[in-house]
């Protein structure tokens, strides 16, 4: 299922042993483009740093409802390793928090999340080696941070980031929404994460490897619609890309 980050904040973060707050973002890897943690709004509770909820932990999102259901207790949460709500995540901090709560590395594997394609909770945790994993940069953006920011096609500017689409299987990132009305008037199109070049954090700006013209003439998306594989591929096919669910061809 296909869920929409923004749609996602404000709901209610459910522990096995009551509520622990509601989604405020996420963080994302902006290499894999896959969603690493979510970060919870606890209100009083844990004032003063920051909660996060590795995929891990989560059970299937209860859209019904607006409610996420984490496989932890309060308690669990309480005693993680703290992060000051001013500090980033490092991979100092992660080779401290995946080990608490037993979790694979997502580093320390050739998939999205290391040894597996998804969150598995049944990999456990896995010393990594110092190179891939104590030192090395955890590349981790905020969907808030990115959100706005300007899309910089190959030929010039072209909309700008209005949200994320997130696969609640393996957590990543698929698409992002691309809002053009400052250039075509009330048309939202959706851009996969895999056609990003880059972020440009200095100069605000996402850029992709397509044109203008590609971009404006995508098929169009709608937020209260579907994303079909239908439409997927009707996308794919427009910018003569393979889809992430087909086999690509050797080099």
């Amino acid at each position: 299922m296909f869920l929409q980050a923004g749609n996602l904040s404000g709901y209610k973060l459910g522990a096995k042993d009551g509520e622990i707050g509601s989604v405020k973002e996420f963080y994302f890897d902006d290499q894999n483009w896959a969603v690493r943690y979510l970060v919870a709004d606890t209100g009083d509770w844990l004032s003063g740093r920051q909660v996060l909820v590795s995929p891990y932990a989560l059970n299937p999102v209860d859209t019904a409802g607006k409610i996420i259901p984490v496989d932890l207790t309060k308690k669990q949460i309480e005693n993680s390793p703290s992060l000051d709500t001013d500090k980033p995540v490092s991979r100092q901090y992660e080779n401290e928090y995946y080990p608490y709560f037993g979790y694979s590395a997502y580093w320390g594997g050739p998939f999205l999340w290391g040894a597996s394609g998804y969150p598995d909770r049944t990999q456990g945790w896995v010393e990594s080696d110092e190179s891939a994993g104590k030192f090395a940069d955890a590349h981790l953006r905020s969907t808030h941070d990115v959100s706005g920011q300007t899309i910089q096609a190959s030929d010039g500017e072209i909309g700008h980031v209005e949200d994320f689409v997130i696969d609640d299987q393996t957590w990543s990132i698929r698409y992002l929404i691309v809002a053009t009305r400052n250039w075509l008037p009330g048309k939202k199109v959706l851009i996969s994460s895999e056609w990003v070049e880059r972020i440009d954090w200095e100069e605000g700006k996402v850029q992709i490897n397509l044109t203008r013209d590609a971009v404006q003439h995508a098929p169009e998306f709608s937020a209260q619609a579907l994303i079909t594989r239908a439409y997927e591929s009707s996308l794919h096919s427009h910018y003569n890309r393979h889809g992430y669910w087909v086999n690509k061809p050797a080099a």
